[in-house]
């Protein structure tokens, strides 16, 4: 009786935190697709840095950074369908801008379809990724702000895990990506926050922040130009001193040497095979006409 009444306690408890983590998961398949990609819940709260706090919104994040199979129903019309859940109007696969074709093969060998993050694509690249997931599933997906990044990588705790059982970096990676999820997830359930491929934010890299935002709520660094913005946490590239939540670097025109093109390309970083990206979805979702505006602010040409 002692052994079942036991039992029933412990299968109670695994239910319940089941369901708790259920309200914290969500999984996601692009309609006309059979790709699915999982987001995690972010809750809002305080985020202290160098002196500074901010106040940051909840919002939904990729659980891993986003894939090649995602990010390839967008870059080719083929694998595209006109199955959309926008409510807005008519999805039209042939209305929609779409990456130039590479002249090499950006990923250098390193993998692609079956878990292995997209590499390569502009900060632009990724941005209009976002827009186009917007008209496939009628939900506002975008990068993360730097402070939204920094705020899901540390956790509600710090880490006690080892660099290597939760990133690839230089002395591990075997120079070179790998699939998204091999490794440990932080305490929030977000995996490759550190290594394997280093991450687009939204923010236009400025040397001196956190000291120079403006907003204490939600903070974002406006974009000014086509280049200079802020990427985080270290990718396969860099040592395990430079994979960490406040590693940040800025991207240049030289991760565009190697390309032919002039001018240079919109959608692609020739030099840039280390950095991906990962997504965002607010859980307080725009209108339509906040996000078109959202799409004209975050996206710089020039």
């Amino acid at each position: 009786m002692k052994r079942g009444f036991t039992f029933l306690i412990g299968l109670l408890i695994l239910c319940t935190s089941l369901v708790l983590y259920s309200d914290k998961r969500e999984s996601v398949q692009i309609p006309g697709s059979n790709v699915v990609f999982d987001l995690v819940l972010i809750d809002g709260g305080k985020f202290k840095k160098e002196g500074r706090s901010f106040e940051i919104s909840p919002f939904w994040m990729g659980e891993k950074e986003l894939s090649y199979d995602a990010f390839t129903l967008f870059q080719h019309r083929v694998n595209d369908t006109p199955i959309s859940s926008w409510t807005g109007g008519t999805y039209s696969v042939d209305a929609i801008s779409r990456p130039t074709p590479q002249y090499i093969d950006y990923t250098f060998g390193m993998g692609s379809t079956g878990g292995f993050p997209a590499v390569s694509a502009t900060q632009q690249g990724a941005l209009r990724f976002c827009e186009w997931l917007y008209y496939k599933t009628g939900s506002f997906y975008r990068l993360p702000t730097e402070a939204e990044w920094e705020y899901a990588c540390l956790g509600r705790k710090k880490s006690k895990n080892n660099i290597d059982e939760v990133a690839w970096h230089a002395g591990n990676s075997g120079d070179k990506y790998h699939k998204s999820g091999e490794k440990l997830p932080n305490d929030l359930g977000l995996f490759d926050m550190l290594g394997n491929v280093a991450e687009w934010t939204m923010d236009q890299y400025q040397a001196d922040y956190p000291a120079s935002v403006a907003e204490e709520k939600d903070p974002w660094v406006r974009p000014t130009s086509k280049h200079g913005r802020s990427v985080k946490g270290g990718s396969f590239y860099d040592g395990p001193e430079n994979c960490t939540c406040t590693s940040r670097v800025r991207s240049s025109a030289k991760w565009q040497e190697r390309d032919p093109n002039l001018p240079k390309s919109i959608w692609w970083n020739t030099d840039a095979p280390n950095v991906g990206f990962r997504l965002v979805r607010p859980v307080n979702q725009p209108s339509h006409e906040e996000i078109i505006k959202f799409f004209q602010t975050a996206i710089v040409l020039e």
